[in-house]
């Protein structure tokens, strides 16, 4: 049965939402070109590389890279080839790219990034959502909205607790100044956090969901778990007192690690490149899945606006606000499964998933990780097309 969207062209007054363009000062690479050359190194770690935290030889490589070799500007420009706008939405001014379908009417997507990411992962799927027909892609073509989560990149954070429930109130507002009244929406890491609450808080607007792991653990009685659950919970815990260390530390003293990496490119990158290694489907290899140039991008947009220790906050500020009881997902969702997501070698049973969500696709994939949208870019803008397909919108 179709679900009507009564709106899926952007209509905002003028004023409103501002253009926006990508424009890093030269006196912040220079003073970040000067940071790296003179990073004090500490000792190589003994035994096997990577097995006490990110590889030395490796990372001095990086930020040599880093500083005289990888070209920021070339990475801008490419950047500012999407439409930037900024939106003042209270205490937080929230930036975001729109492009809307190739041909007609899109379904209004609002696409979230998590943690230690930026929108420029999801970019890569643009095109193929957008034109989807000329990708040799079957199903609708969407406007694509990518916000940066607030404290990322160009978006401010605002200065007070801020939870990924209260993005989802944001991103409510945000679609609602664009114009659409119903929308779907799709999210990873944290972003699956912030796409379910909007689900959740927002039902009348929001018309499916679709994910690319479970952030957020449902709330469900322990004499009710099936032998299945039970077992993915356990390794979940294993998985938490072996790898957990960042989580602990970020969920606790955000601001005292944040010393460190603000000051420091190499902190930053040895803290942020440790994670996009585990969490990948990089089989050991930082960039087997994704390129050193992303990864630099990637680096330089935390770094450009001193906004690592902001994003360290989300894990504060979430540790207090966990689901209530009463909190389930109405809309059709979808969750695609990616290998190497769950580092811990387990996926969630079905079953878990749908204490929380009225599943209506659940696709295994093959190949990927963490970072499905700039890893797999292909294979999940085909799963969420198929799901809106099925769907009749």
């Amino acid at each position: 049965m179709a679900v009507p969207l009564s709106t899926r062209v952007p209509l905002w007054q003028p004023g409103c939402v501002q253009p926006f363009t990508i424009a890093v000062p030269e006196a912040v690479l220079a003073d970040l070109r000067d940071r790296a050359r003179r990073t004090r190194w500490p000792s190589p770690a003994p035994g096997p590389a990577w097995s006490q935290g990110t590889d030395l030889g490796y990372l001095r490589e990086v930020v040599a890279h880093w500083a005289d070799g990888f070209d920021w500007r070339a990475a801008e420009s490419a950047l500012n080839a999407h439409d930037h706008h900024r939106l003042a939405l209270g205490d937080a001014t929230v930036h975001f790219t729109l492009r809307r379908a190739a041909n007609g009417r899109g379904v209004p997507l609002v696409l979230t990034h998590g943690w230690p990411s930026t929108f420029v992962e999801l970019l890569p799927l643009v095109p193929l959502l957008t034109d989807p027909a000329a990708h040799g892609i079957t199903g609708p073509a969407f406007d694509v909205v990518i916000p940066s989560l607030p404290g990322y990149g160009f978006s401010s954070r605002p200065p007070r607790a801020h939870t990924t429930r209260d993005t989802a109130a944001l991103w409510h507002r945000l679609m609602t100044a664009l114009g659409y009244d119903r929308y779907a929406a799709h999210g990873g890491d944290l972003g699956a956090a912030v796409s379910t609450f909007l689900a959740i808080d927002h039902p009348e607007s929001v018309v499916a969901l679709h994910l690319s792991n479970l952030e957020l653990d449902p709330i469900a009685d322990e004499d009710t778990l099936t032998v299945a659950e039970r077992e993915f919970l356990e390794r979940e815990e294993e998985w938490e007192r072996r790898e957990g260390g960042y989580g602990a530390i970020q969920s606790t003293k955000p601001q005292t690690l944040g010393y460190g990496l603000t000051d420091s490119p190499a902190a930053l990158a040895a803290w942020l490149l440790e994670k996009w290694r585990a969490w990948s489907d990089s089989q050991g290899d930082p960039e087997r899945a994704v390129t050193r140039d992303f990864l630099l991008t990637t680096l330089t947009l935390f770094w450009a606006g001193g906004c690592v220790t902001e994003t360290l906050r989300d894990y504060f500020d979430n540790a207090q606000s966990p689901l209530t009881a009463d909190d389930r997902v109405r809309c059709p969702t979808a969750v695609t499964l990616f290998p190497s997501e769950y580092t811990h070698g387990s996926t969630p049973p079905r079953s878990w998933a749908e204490r929380l969500y009225p599943i209506h696709r659940w696709t295994p994939m093959t190949a990927g990780g963490h970072f499905a949208a700039v890893e797999q870019p292909r294979a999940l803008a085909t799963d969420i097309a198929a799901f809106f397909a099925e769907l009749d919108l």
